[in-house]
């Protein structure tokens, strides 16, 4: 029960799909002051049925798909919404001032930071304009070419899309001839150098009211599966660390934000950028960075203090399934 009313703070989690954990992590941060409502294209999510209320929507791109999701911020009276998938993020992120309008705050940062990071390839030319290291990266075959006939490029390498997610349609590649294959079959494909070192992953929280860092969290990946991490452990490194919060500066994000990295030689290659929770965050949760409560302070109109590498070293995460059970659902 809501101990008092006139504070309660509502918070929406749209496309909740299997983020079970998520919702759990905000209603916990919202006991007794607030509320978790989460959206969904299926009554068969299991993330919904976690939350204290849930509304079946359609597919985000149904025509009246955002002016539902209005309707339910009005409704509701919702403080703060967030997306859990990339496609809608760019979404919240261009209609902000409509949900800003009716007293909503979208947690997350700027439509140009969100394209930014859907965009491969300008990413990849943000990064190198800033002296950040990152792969080599290609547009067309002509300067692949050219660069593998030098030497500043050898296979293998990863051909995909510019704007893509879940690591689909990545292909790694050993040859000229499979290169001009998907060249052939599918548009809008980068040429990526292949990283021969150890990968990193950071989760990324900027205060949304100061604009300060104010959370990093990073683990050395051990196992990866499907695109995402299946096993990892908490590490720490002013390097990392120094690399990450003047990348985050340089872009100008908001929110919370998931960064792949590798160490190659020394040095830290930033790889992708994922302006949303990423799919490991329940590590950091484990190891004491909890998000969701300094998303809860900022809806209530609070700055959060920095303390970045405030976590446990060493903790590994090694994820598992699990089902949920339920009777009469639709």
């Amino acid at each position: 029960m809501i101990e008092n009313e006139a504070m309660m703070i509502t918070v929406l989690l749209l496309s909740a799909g299997t983020r079970n954990k998520v919702v759990q992590y905000f209603k916990k941060s919202l006991e007794g002051i607030g509320r978790v409502i989460a959206t969904d294209c299926s009554e068969l999510a299991p993330a919904i049925h976690e939350a204290d209320k849930y509304y079946i929507v359609p597919r985000i791109d149904a025509p009246n798909y955002l002016q539902m999701i209005l309707n339910i911020c009005k409704e509701e009276s919702v403080d703060g919404v967030l997306s859990l998938i990339d496609p809608e993020l760019s979404l919240i992120a261009e209609h902000k001032q409509d949900f800003l309008e009716i007293g909503c705050t979208p947690i997350v940062s700027e439509a140009e930071q969100v394209e930014l990071c859907f965009d491969k390839y300008k990413m990849f030319s943000f990064l190198k304009e800033h002296g950040f290291h990152t792969a080599k990266s290609y547009q067309d075959l002509v300067t692949f070419q050219k660069d593998l006939a030098s030497g500043d490029i050898t296979f293998p390498v990863f051909v995909k899309p510019i704007k893509g997610s879940a690591s689909i349609n990545i292909n790694k590649v050993n040859s000229v001839r499979e290169v001009e294959l998907l060249f052939d079959l599918y548009d809008d494909l980068m040429i990526q150098e292949y990283m021969n070192g150890t990968e990193f992953g950071a989760d990324v929280y900027i205060d949304m009211i100061s604009g300060e860092i104010i959370s990093i969290f990073t683990k050395e990946k051990i196992k990866m599966r499907a695109g995402e991490t299946d096993k990892a452990v908490s590490v720490k490194d002013e390097k990392l660390f120094n690399v990450i919060q003047n990348f985050v500066k340089t872009a100008g994000f908001r929110g919370m934000i998931d960064i792949d990295l590798f160490l190659v030689n020394g040095e830290y290659y930033i790889s992708e950028v994922n302006p949303r929770f990423g799919g490991g965050y329940p590590h950091a949760y484990a190891c004491g960075v909890n998000t969701p409560q300094l998303i809860v302070n900022n809806l209530s109109g609070n700055k959060n203090t920095p303390a970045i590498g405030a976590y446990k070293e060493g903790i590994y995460m090694m994820k598992y399934n699990e089902i949920m059970i339920k009777d009469g659902i639709g």
